[in-house]
């Protein structure tokens, strides 16, 4: 009987897997130094072919080529990250936890209509405008506080708890801030590049940031949101959908740097945001396009 069994099994998964077409991915091996090696050989070896052909190109006769750029005349890429090792493990981590678990389920939501993923994602936004008050407060941005104080009573009432963004119709529009902001306003540095498990990139201030924003949602507890059970459901909802409304895919570029071009491009981000929180003028207006940093 049991023999009968696994056969049947066995018949019934390789007919699935026959009928379903699998392909199985893998993630490349992390070798930075080696990957680092082939690749300074390999761009030699394209710029010497470059300049041989267009030497042959141009004849005997033409003019001497303009001076090749060296290592030292391009930008820095240095980032501190005194923890590397653990981060490259947990990005590799989240990158495994990505394709297996968390981009399957997004692919399934993005599948809903879309004035139902609308009006979730509308929620959601509608949720961090009591966090942008408090560190508006903090940030003695008084004017730009009321103003989330007005989107969050318009999109509550007229839209319906949230899930219609009344209040950009009206032209009131909405200003993105947190914790990390406020830090960096009272002067903090972003610190150390941290790479947190199922969350990604982050710094050692945007982590604390985060943190402190989750403490004054779960403080202020709107219609008891962020107590008890109802709070692992919303938070699980929440990073689908913003799981759903990220184009980021890992190893996508099939760059053997994507550790390093992430990591530089996360941190000289948050330096661009930091002069823009310093300079005069407004804070930085959230694309309606971007899903909210929450």
């Amino acid at each position: 009987m049991r023999a009968v069994l696994l056969g049947v099994l066995a018949a019934l998964g390789l007919g699935g897997c026959a009928a379903r077409n699998p392909s199985i991915r893998r993630l490349p091996p992390e070798t930075p130094a080696a990957d680092n090696a082939a690749a300074v050989m390999q761009a030699a070896e394209f710029a010497a072919a470059a300049s041989a052909a267009a030497a042959r190109a141009l004849g005997p006769d033409a003019a001497p080529a303009l001076t090749p750029l060296t290592a030292a005349d391009a930008p820095s890429m240095y980032s501190y990250d005194p923890w590397e090792r653990l981060n490259r493990y947990t990005y590799r981590f989240n990158a495994q936890f990505d394709e297996a678990v968390f981009l399957p389920v997004a692919n399934i939501y993005r599948r809903l209509p879309s004035p139902i993923r609308a009006g979730v994602h509308n929620f959601f936004n509608n949720l961090t405008e009591p966090k942008s008050v408090v560190n508006f407060a903090l940030q003695l941005r008084p004017v730009y506080g009321l103003r989330s104080v007005g989107r969050f009573v318009i999109n509550s009432t007229l839209g319906i708890g949230g899930l219609f963004d009344v209040a950009t119709r009206l032209k009131l529009r909405s200003y993105l801030t947190g914790f990390s902001a406020t830090l960096s306003i009272w002067g903090m540095h972003p610190g150390p590049y941290l790479v947190i498990p199922f969350l990604g990139p982050s710094t050692l201030r945007d982590s604390v940031g985060q943190l402190a924003d989750y403490g004054v949602s779960y403080v202020i507890n709107l219609a008891d949101l962020y107590r008890g059970d109802q709070s692992w459901a919303l938070g699980t909802v929440d990073a689908i959908d913003l799981r759903a409304n990220t184009d980021f895919r890992y190893y996508a570029s099939g760059s053997p740097f994507e550790y390093e071009t992430i990591r530089f491009l996360y941190v000289h981000r948050e330096l661009i945001e930091d002069e823009a929180l310093h300079a005069k003028g407004p804070p930085k207006v959230r694309d309606p396009g971007m899903p909210a940093g929450r």
